[in-house]
Formats: C-alpha cells, sequence, structure tokens
C-alpha cells in the first residue's frame, strides 16, 4: 500500500450540495477499492492562476489515503470523464512528504 495525496479542483458553478456530493462521492470510490482515508481537507473557492474552461476560481479539495497502486489510475480515469472536474492531480508520498503532511495538519487543527 503506497502513500497518495490528491488534489482536485472542481467546477465554480456547482452549487454546496452538488460539491459535498462530488467529494463524498470520490471518497467511497476510494474507500471501496480499499483505501484508507487518512486526511480530507476542503480548501474552499480559490482565484486559478490561469483561467481553465473560462474560469477563473475553482472548489479546491484534498484527499490523503492509503490504497494498492493500481487503484489510482481507475481514480483518475473517473476524474477525466466526470465533467464537475478541473483539474486534478495525484503524487506518491516518500517519508519526508509524510512527516510534513503530519506537521501541517497538527499546526491546523491548532489554529481552529
Amino acid at each position: 500500500m503506497n502513500h497518495y495525496e490528491t488534489v482536485f479542483i472542481l467546477n465554480p458553478v456547482l452549487s454546496e450540495p452538488q460539491i459535498k456530493e462530488t467529494v463524498k462521492k470520490y471518497e467511497d470510490f476510494l474507500v471501496s477499492k480499499g483505501a484508507k482515508m487518512i486526511a480530507k481537507e476542503d480548501w474552499g473557492l480559490k482565484k486559478l492562476a490561469y483561467p481553465i474552461q473560462n474560469k477563473k476560481s475553482g472548489f479546491y479539495h484534498l484527499f490523503e489515503y492509503t490504497v494498492p497502486g493500481e487503484i489510482i489510475n481507475s481514480l483518475e480515469l473517473e476524474f477525466r470523464r466526470d465533467e464537475r472536474f478541473m483539474r486534478y492531480l495525484t503524487v506518491t508520498l516518500d517519508k519526508h512528504a509524510i512527516a510534513w503532511a503530519e506537521k501541517r495538519r497538527k499546526r491546523d487543527q491548532q489554529k481552529a
């Protein structure tokens, strides 16, 4: 099982219930494939560095999870098929990135 982090940007024209439903759908997809969710973060509506699909902002979300490597291709295929996704990026975390992510989560919890 590898440790992954996926950041994705959802279309800004979606309503709050549509965003929650989309995030839940893909979280359930990962869990059904045997993933262990470590963290989920909703970064909210952010301005984009450059327009994507003629949109200047998007809803950012982050998933951190462990899952077998072959599942990532099917997850990204689902992202490509879904028109609500503007962009996504999945990276494998090494031991240093895992430690940094834990430190970031603790810092964010202290702020809240």
